[in-house]
């Protein structure tokens, strides 16, 4: 079994206009269409058997909108042989955030997504240590985009290794994810400030940049049950992402766990 820990699509009608959005402002071609039909494919391409995906709220208004479509791809997948399990997502600026947690946790949302450069909001600010407590209370996984992101170079950088420490030391949170190997591009910071503390990694859109002797410098020190693999579909090849991690010569129980078995655990999946 293989678990994509991080992906996105988006309702058909909007999917084609936000990927050509998106793609022009960060100057990277789409590698799927953005449908869930076209995750599928990509799925199906990598071998992939369950694909987690990640909705971003740009504003506090959206949570309704998105969070129904959400909550729709999770009914109409859970029986599928090939299943599309989605999380939630939340603003740092909603009203009354502890019920807006509960509503997530009461509809069978297993976590919530967070994007502190698209949500302009440092990772550290009151609003998402609020919503890191709140998913501590219903059993929540939380995940956030960390490091750069290559369509908001030129601003400052809103979830630091730096930043994100400061986090767990308030709440040391099991359950927490940071995406793109715990900070794109800052690795070195990730390796001095985060590697080993009681947080999760993805591999997310990093592993054909970030190089085999990072990876392993990284994945020895932070230990091999707290990565996650994840492709960022559909900015990365989810099949090429596998491969390009099974090409890492990793032992099997190494490779097994990261691509399977610390999602496996960290969903609660039997």
């Amino acid at each position: 079994m293989i678990i994509d820990f991080h992906t996105h699509l988006f309702p058909d009608r909007i999917a084609q206009k936000t990927i050509e959005l998106l793609s022009q402002k960060a100057n990277i071609p789409a590698r799927a269409d953005g449908t869930r039909a076209g995750l599928l494919r990509a799925m199906e391409a990598g071998d992939v058997d369950i694909a987690v995906n990640l909705p971003v709220l740009t504003n506090p208004s959206s949570f309704d909108k998105v969070n129904g479509f959400a909550k729709e791809i999770n009914d109409t997948c859970r029986e599928s042989g090939r299943r599309i399990l989605s999380f939630a997502g939340i603003h740092p600026a909603c009203e009354n955030i502890p019920e807006k947690m509960k509503w997530i946790r009461e509809n069978g949302f297993l976590g919530i997504k967070l994007h502190p450069d698209y949500q302009e909001t440092f990772f550290d600010d009151d609003g998402y240590l609020e919503i890191v407590r709140e998913a501590e209370k219903q059993d929540l996984i939380v995940i956030t985009h960390a490091g750069v992101d290559i369509g908001y170079r030129g601003y400052p950088v809103r979830c630091t290794p730096e930043r994100a420490a400061r986090v767990i030391q308030k709440i040391p949170y099991e359950k927490l994810v940071l995406a793109h190997l715990g900070a794109s591009e800052l690795f070195d910071e990730v390796y001095e400030l985060l590697c080993g503390l009681n947080v999760y990694f993805d591999t997310a859109y990093i592993l054909h940049f970030v190089g085999e002797e990072c990876f392993k410098r990284i994945l020895e020190k932070h230990g091999e049950d707290r990565i996650l693999f994840g492709s960022d579909s559909p900015w990365s090849d989810i099949g090429k992402d596998v491969n390009m991690l099974k090409s890492f010569s990793l032992n099997r129980e190494t490779e097994e766990k990261i691509l399977c078995t610390n999602a496996k655990k960290l969903l609660g999946l039997q």
